[in-house]
């Protein structure tokens, strides 16, 4: 057998040392992302190679250790925890029968505080034990990743257990939360670009719209460049008929001398042409004061549609000063909601300092109380003894002149131990009565204690409720500016119509030159002055949305403050139950042993011997 037992060792050594050529190899590796070492007997070897590659490897997600021996041995095992607690990867650690002790335990929940990547650490059947436990409760008010924590089978008592029970849901909670603050802040960063974005492409095609504008009034500008020169064209034609007339004409009237019905008939022909001749100018100038008179309607067109886009400016401009004085609002809305949370805190601080210090004092009072009651029951007993040895010293003086006489000395016996078992039993009368008071005054002050608790619980409950009613104020105010961004987006809908209105109007005013360039170019102006309007407002919104933010963060830390000075003060009850249990013990210990003794006391006396030897 010790063969075997040899052999066996060499095995595990050399196992342990594979193991730990397998870690240090992994020290430099990239790609492995779980590893599991199950049932390989590592001890301090293999717990300073696995606080090396702790230390080292950055890609490892996953460890499973399970049975083996690393809390054996205290120093590999430290290192092993000062590698855990360097490791920003790992996020879930087995350590299951790992012979892990309350020193381990301290180890580990110093490693806890320095690592900010675990999330999953399995602890089960091993011998933390109540320090451990606590060692490791404690670490967790630093610790907020870690989500689970897994104690059973390690002999820790069930309010530890429920305490790390609340400090996991407290971590998970909390990474809910961040998770989503973390979304908003995308979406809002998503929203933000998107509308920068969206701005963008509406100014590139206002000036898209502008250009093209440019364009066509330049164009109509060469069309009636062109149509004048037709114009010019036909005019040059018909001075040149009449040019051709008036030669025709001369060369009538030279031939007049030859023939009068020939100028007769050349006259008639004259006449009619410039007849003709008239009405084509009276044509002419009546379409021309047409002309005149559609440019005229045009122009008061526009002026109306200008005054009207003015008026829409105006409107939409009150608009914004209404969104300005409602923000303003809601920011005294926050500002108040900011106070009634600080006198709230302040409040529950000084309901918590008056039931420690009411604590403290019922703590004296019972401490005086026991103190007093002990008192008198060591004079009672002192009381008792001196008795007791007057009446055995009288007894033996009895015994020793009374020795001849038997019969007399018996009679004396029989009368002194009926006194004795009445002396006996008025003693244990006293003694019950005693029990009783110290009962009924520790039950008082057990419900008086109660008492304050539900007070305290009350307390807390309306804290609570008070928490639960700034939240529900948050929650109304986030709804209030979800509801003017809706507006703002209404808003925005709005001037993008009146754009497309204002774009279909411009496209009516191409024949007009030079006005409808200065008009566009003070509507560029006053587009420009919305949009930077537009722009100061959604500044405006999302500083809002910041102080939102960090509002609804302090009031969540405000939130964990309270509920840990809440687990404060409940901790601290539960180490008072237990002094008081504690001093119950000792009190009904002490009356055990008071009655032992007194038990022992009579059955060693001379009496009880010779009783006994009857």
């Amino acid at each position: 057998m010790g063969i075997l037992s040899g052999t066996e060792r060499e095995w595990s050594c050399q196992r342990e040392l594979r193991a730990k050529l397998l870690l240090h190899g992994l020290c430099s590796n990239t790609t492995v992302k779980a590893l599991d070492l199950k049932g390989n007997n590592l001890r301090t070897v293999g717990a300073e190679a696995l606080g090396k590659l702790l230390r080292q490897n950055k890609s490892i997600r996953s460890l499973i250790l399970e049975w083996n021996s690393l809390g054996v041995w205290e120093e590999g095992f430290s290192f092993f925890c000062q590698g855990l607690g360097a490791n920003n990867s790992l996020q879930r650690l087995d350590l299951r029968n790992n012979q892990i002790n309350h020193q381990g335990a301290g180890e580990l929940a110093m490693a806890l505080k320095h690592n900010s990547s675990l999330q999953e650490l399995d602890l089960r059947w091993n011998n933390i034990g109540l320090l451990g436990g606590r060692a490791l409760l404690n670490c967790l008010h630093s610790n907020k990743t870690l989500k689970r924590l897994e104690l059973a089978g390690n002999n820790v008592p069930s309010d530890i257990l429920k305490a790390v029970e609340q400090a996991m849901d407290h971590n998970q909670e909390r990474e809910t939360i961040l998770s989503e603050t973390q979304n908003r802040t995308h979406i809002l960063s998503k929203e933000v670009l998107s509308l920068k974005d969206e701005k963008t492409r509406q100014f590139l095609d206002l000036m898209d719209t502008i250009d093209k504008q440019r364009e066509e009034i330049a164009r109509s500008g060469r069309m009636s460049a062109t149509q004048v020169s037709q114009l010019q064209e036909a005019l040059d034609e018909q001075h040149s008929i009449m040019n051709s007339l008036k030669a025709k004409l001369q060369m009538t009237e030279a031939a007049l001398a030859l023939s009068e019905q020939k100028v007769h008939d050349l006259g008639e022909l004259l006449r009619a042409t410039q007849q003709e001749h008239s009405s084509a100018a009276e044509r002419h100038f009546t379409e021309l004061q047409q002309q005149e008179q559609e440019g005229v309607d045009r122009e008061n067109k526009l002026l109306r549609d200008l005054s009207a886009a003015s008026e829409k400016n105006l409107l939409l401009r009150s608009q914004v000063d209404e969104l300005e004085k409602k923000c303003k609002a809601q920011q005294d809305q926050l500002f108040q909601v900011k106070q009634d949370l600080t006198n709230t805190t302040a409040e529950l601080k000084l309901r918590a300092a008056q039931a420690e210090e009411r604590l403290e004092a019922e703590k004296r009072r019972f401490k005086q109380s026991l103190e007093d009651m002990e008192a008198l029951r060591l004079k009672e007993v002192d009381h008792m003894t001196q008795h007791m040895e007057s009446s055995e010293r009288s007894m033996q003086d009895r015994i020793q002149r009374l020795e001849t006489i038997r019969m007399a000395l018996e009679e004396e016996l029989s009368r002194v131990r009926a006194a004795a078992l009445a002396e006996r039993g008025q003693a244990e009368e006293e003694l019950i009565k005693v029990r009783n008071q110290a009962r009924l005054e520790e039950q008082q002050r057990l419900e008086h204690l109660e008492e304050k608790l539900r007070l305290v619980t009350e307390s807390r409950d309306e804290a609570q409720h008070c928490c639960l009613k700034q939240k529900q104020m948050v929650a109304e105010a986030q709804a209030k500016a979800s509801q003017l961004s809706l507006h703002a987006d209404g808003l925005r809908r709005r001037l993008e119509e009146l754009q497309q209105d204002l774009n279909s109007k411009e496209e009516e005013k191409v024949t007009e030159v030079n006005k409808v360039k200065a008009e566009l170019q003070e509507q560029v102006g006053h587009l420009q002055a919305e949009r930077a309007a537009q722009e100061g407002l959604r500044e405006k919104i999302a500083a809002l949305e910041r102080q939102l933010k960090a509002q609804s963060s302090n009031h969540r830390e405000a939130l964990l403050d309270k509920e840990a000075e809440i687990s404060v003060l409940l901790e601290k009850l539960r180490m008072k139950e237990a002094d008081i249990s504690r001093m119950r013990e000792e009190e009904a210990q002490r009356a055990r042993f008071l009655q032992n003794a007194i038990m022992a006391y009579v059955q060693g006396s001379p009496l009880g011997a010779h009783s006994s030897r009857r």
